[in-house]
Order: structure tokens, then C-alpha cells, then sequence
């Protein structure tokens, strides 16, 4: 396993943020890191995702920053000059896939059924993004699958909560989750950074309680 994908494991829970204005990049990481999770998937589908993985990577330079919903080549060259340590897609494309494998750039794609988690494998990964969680079948539905792909772990995402994230992060199989739910864009918006510093220390905490 790659070492960054491993660190993202050790965190166990990995922010999904969504921003639309880069000046909120900064104060975002600063409370990131205060509340224990030194880790953020940047969602490239907004106009400021670039600049915000930039000032992210730049200020906090222990930080693990990646990048989220890259769906192209020409996004996973745009993500890691502005500093991306890891790319995460929605779904498994092959060609970006194949594209950071052959650069040595740590990637998770989406995968919902055995069929491209097998996919996935051939193409030399040992981690996957299980997307969307919930919908999908949760963690039922990971323990099924999960059963004749020994080597294989999973990162759910997509309506992973406070409420639920203890019983995938009770499951060996599951490296960390991906979960928005500390950094709601609402949240973001009215610049409310005591209280995203708040929820990520409860989120961490549950991380430590679940796994010691």
C-alpha cells in the first residue's frame, strides 16, 4: 500500500470539502489540523479547488491534501501542480487510473460492485473508494463483497455520519471513510471554523475510541 493512502488510514477519516471561495482555504486547514485530522479531499468540481489545494498545500505543508471528483488526465496534472498528494474519483476510470499509477500518484477511484473492485485490482490497486456508501448497501454490503477480495480495502463515501462511522470503522477491511459532515459547506460560508475545529475533534475522537 502506498504511504500516503496508508497515512489516510491512520487518520481514518478523511474531510470531503467543497469550496467555493479560496480565501476560506486557509482558515478550513487551520482548523483541519487543530482538530486532529491533518487530511482533506478537495473536491475539483469548483472554480476555486485548484487555488484552495495550493494555499492548503503550501501553508500547511504536513498537511495530506488531495484531490476529489478528478475525472480526467488533464485534472490530475492541474491537482498535483497545485500541490495534491492523492487523487480520489467518483467512479473507476482507466485511463486516469492507469495515468497516476504509471506517475507513481497515489489514487482512489470509485468502485460500487465486484466488477470494478476487480478491475481496480488489475490495474494494481489494493485500496478503492466505495461510492456512494449508504445508497450502495453500507457496510453490509462491503462485508459481503469483501470476503473473496482477501487483499483488497475499502474508503466508503457518501453518506458516511457521525451517527454510522463507528460501525465502518469497526471493520478491518475499511482503511478510513471520506465524510463531509464536519465541513458542511454551510458551515464554511458563514465562517464558522470553531465549530468545523469542534466536529473534527468529536470525529477524531470516534476514530480513537473505535480503534484505539
Amino acid at each position: 500500500m502506498n504511504d500516503v493512502i496508508k497515512a489516510l488510514g491512520e487518520y481514518g477519516i478523511v474531510p470531503v470539502v467543497v469550496l467555493n471561495d479560496a480565501k476560506d482555504a486557509e482558515p478550513l486547514a487551520k482548523a483541519l489540523c487543530e482538530g486532529g485530522l491533518k487530511c482533506a479531499e478537495v473536491t475539483f468540481r469548483t472554480a476555486a479547488a485548484e487555488e484552495s489545494i495550493k494555499i492548503m498545500a503550501e501553508k500547511f505543508p504536513d498537511m495530506l491534501v488531495g484531490a476529489g471528483t478528478v475525472l480526467t488526465t488533464e485534472q490530475v496534472d492541474r491537482a498535483v501542480a497545485a500541490g495534491a498528494k492523492f487523487i480520489v474519483s467518483p467512479g473507476l476510470n482507466p485511463k486516469v487510473v492507469k495515468y497516476c499509477v504509471e506517475k507513481g500518484i497515489p489514487v482512489c477511484p470509485g468502485t460500487c460492485t465486484p466488477s470494478e473492485m476487480e478491475q481496480a485490482m488489475d490495474l494494481g490497486l489494493d485500496v478503492v473508494k466505495f461510492f456512494p456508501a449508504e445508497p450502495s448497501g453500507g457496510v453490509k454490503f462491503i462485508k459481503a463483497v469483501a470476503a473473496p477480495y482477501t487483499m483488497l480495502k475499502f474508503m466508503p463515501t457518501g453518506g458516511v455520519n457521525a451517527t454510522n462511522v463507528r460501525d465502518y470503522l469497526a471493520y478491518d477491511k475499511i482503511l478510513c471513510c471520506g465524510g463531509s459532515w464536519m465541513v458542511k459547506g454551510s458551515l464554511i460560508e458563514a465562517g464558522e471554523f470553531d465549530k468545523i475545529v469542534e466536529m473534527t475533534k468529536e470525529a477524531a475522537a470516534i476514530v480513537k475510541e473505535v480503534r484505539g
